[in-house]
């Protein structure tokens, strides 16, 4: 090597010594300064709670080009198909959003993922996060994500102005539901909003009838084969969808479930069945004047999600990879990103005075309700199972057929092997 280009690369190499002693360079694997964090997160609350995680990262790590890589809509529905084809295709971010539980089985963890508990033992993780999301997180035996939240997905939210004006109060069961929407429907306002545009709302609501319906342990025998999709209660449930869409909005279908709580903020509408990222959602439009109750028939259970960051294999940025995960997972980081993003922590020791009422109240019901799993956000069945489940109901929300849409569940259970 010629004197001139060794002498070239001591001095670099001393430049970045002395940056790295004073705090300016940030590590990476192969001396890299990037990170490629991949997520649906772009409206409202969800960004502005991603935001506020990132800046805990580049406060430790400012030598890090943040790379946000997202596909925007609810759920992660477009996401995941542009992720499963970056997977494949041998391009991976560094760490992408997966819904702890068996969402991960769609991503051939073993072929795609790095497991991560390694990281839980150093970082203490397995004993920062409740027994219950630990049993979720676990899939073949071994972690393949970290949770940053518990989201809720059984809440009714309501207008309290309309509320107000119509001497109304939550509706505690069903009957009391369709009393009050014939109520505000003959005074010109929408009883419940409802946006299925994306295909996975009606999904998600009809989810909150059936934990209703069938009590905690009948809905988690769903997903087990513990409970029919024959049994009459399913019938029943249906039927109170089919009811229930009878008072819901005529452009359902034009809208996404921030379109519809719009009208929530608007007056236009009373009430909607939405998980609690409309807390966040809310807190982001500046709009206070709005209460909450669990759906009708669900007080004392807790239909739960969570979100969490997995590691891809082969990730470029692998040092750097590491230490987001650490942050994700860290007390201050999910301090930083709940508030904002309408949600509790995976963690159990957050300060909750940091928290609104809304989130206080879930962190309350958290640690005293029945839990049961969300299938429309990953928790309860493998993607394809709760995929064709999201498709039936988004079809059922238009057209009604009651038998037709109880014939496809009970196929969809025998498909996925959990039905003999």
């Amino acid at each position: 090597m010629p004197y001139r280009k060794r002498s070239l690369m001591a001095v670099v190499g001393v430049l970045c010594l002395a940056a790295m002693l004073l705090g300016a360079c940030a590590t990476g694997a192969k001396g890299t300064n990037k990170l490629e964090m991949y997520s649906w997160w772009t409206a409202g609350g969800e960004a502005d709670g991603l935001n506020a995680m990132y800046a805990i990262y580049k406060k430790a790590y400012p030598n890090v080009e943040v790379i946000n890589a997202t596909v925007a809509g609810g759920a992660g529905t477009n996401a995941k198909a542009v992720l499963s084809t970056r997977l494949a295709g041998g391009d991976p971010p560094d760490s992408f959003q997966l819904h702890a539980g068996l969402e991960v089985e769609m991503y051939q963890p073993d072929k795609y993922l790095q497991p991560l508990d390694s990281l839980y033992t150093s970082e203490g993780l397995d004993k920062a996060f409740p027994k219950d999301l630990i049993s979720l997180l676990k899939y073949k035996d071994h972690f393949w994500g970290v949770p940053v939240n518990i989201h809720r997905a059984n809440v009714l939210w309501y207008n309290k102005q309309v509320f107000a004006d119509n001497n109304l109060t939550p509706p505690a069961t069903w009957d009391e539901f369709f009393a009050m929407a014939e109520t505000l429907k003959a005074k010109g306002i929408v009883p419940l909003v409802i946006g299925t545009k994306e295909g996975w709302e009606a999904g998600h609501t009809f989810e909150t009838i059936l934990v209703g319906v069938l009590g905690a342990e009948g809905y988690k025998g769903l997903w087990s084969g513990a409970t029919a999709w024959s049994d009459p209660k399913v019938t029943d449930a249906l039927n109170i969808f089919k009811k229930v869409m009878a008072y819901a909005n005529t452009d359902h279908a034009a809208l996404t479930w921030s379109d519809a709580a719009q009208y929530l903020v608007d007056g236009k509408g009373a009430m909607h069945i939405m998980g609690d990222w409309t807390d966040g959602w809310f807190t982001s439009k500046s709009f206070t004047g709005y209460g909450w109750a669990p759906v009708p028939q669900t007080k004392g259970i807790f239909d739960a999600l969570s979100d969490s960051f997995a590691a891809a294999k082969g990730a470029k940025n692998q040092d750097n990879l590491m230490n987001w995960l650490k942050v994700a997972g860290s007390k201050a980081g999910q301090e930083a990103f709940n508030p904002k993003k309408g949600s509790i922590c995976a963690r159990t020791d957050c300060d909750a005075s940091l928290f609104n009422a809304y989130l206080q109240s879930a962190m309350k019901d958290w640690a005293a309700d029945a839990i049961v799993p969300s299938v429309a956000h990953g928790a309860a069945a493998v993607e394809k199972w709760a995929t064709s489940y999201k498709d039936v109901m988004n079809t059922f929300a238009t057209k009604g057929d009651v038998a037709a849409a109880q014939g496809d569940l009970v196929k969809l259970c025998k498909d996925n092997g959990a039905c003999k």
